[in-house]
């Protein structure tokens, strides 16, 4: 599994696209995007994702509440680990801040 922003050019080694973002990133077509799957429901509840607005000083609680959250959403989980059972997966995000998004804890939990 990988992970890299939506906004990055698609490549052959990226395999399935899955986004994991509640929100269609912003300018960006779905042919642009290439995603394969959009995971939507897997993404932090809004609540949360406001709170965070992407301040690395909140970003220990956050992967804490996600990872809460995460326990409670077993249907989007089950959906990524079948995902992940069919070959390269690239956990795809809008966030500028590539050390603090929901993807990374989604690759830690997942990743095996």
């Amino acid at each position: 599994m990988k992970i890299k922003r939506v906004y990055e050019a698609a490549q052959i080694e990226d395999g399935k696209r899955i986004l994991v973002d509640r929100l269609w990133p912003r300018g960006l077509t779905k042919e642009k995007a290439q995603v394969g799957l959009w995971l939507k429901d897997i993404a932090p509840s809004t609540d949360l994702r406001k709170w965070f607005g992407h301040e690395p000083a909140k970003w220990n609680e956050f992967r804490k509440r996600y990872i809460e959250e995460l326990k409670n959403n077993e249907k989007q989980t089950s959906i990524l680990k079948e995902q992940l059972k069919t070959g390269m997966v690239t956990l795809v995000y809008a966030a500028k801040d590539k050390e603090h998004n929901e993807a990374i804890v989604l690759k830690e939990l997942f990743d095996t």
